[in-house]
């Protein structure tokens, strides 16, 4: 589902985003309302900022992909063929 440009801005202004950090969220496949539902209350010391669980995310999606990338270079080089 294509949400409108309305939402992200909504998004942008409430989780204080720029248009680098909806980018990224749209790259992770995110959508607006969850970006807003993540905002942390007061109540929710632990909870880190929306701009830093995004930019957390990321990373961890790029090192997986990096340990991935690894383990197919290495066991493809060991194929018998």
């Amino acid at each position: 589902m294509a949400y409108s440009e309305q939402e992200w801005q909504e998004a942008k202004k409430k989780c204080r985003l720029n248009n680098d950090d909806i980018a990224l969220a749209k790259r992770l496949g995110l959508n607006p309302r969850s970006l807003i539902k993540n905002i942390p209350s007061k109540s929710e010391p632990w909870k880190a900022p929306v701009k830093d669980w995004l930019h957390d995310m990321d990373e961890k999606r790029q090192k997986k992909t990096a340990q991935k990338q690894r383990r197919k270079e290495k066991s493809g080089g060991n194929d018998p063929a």
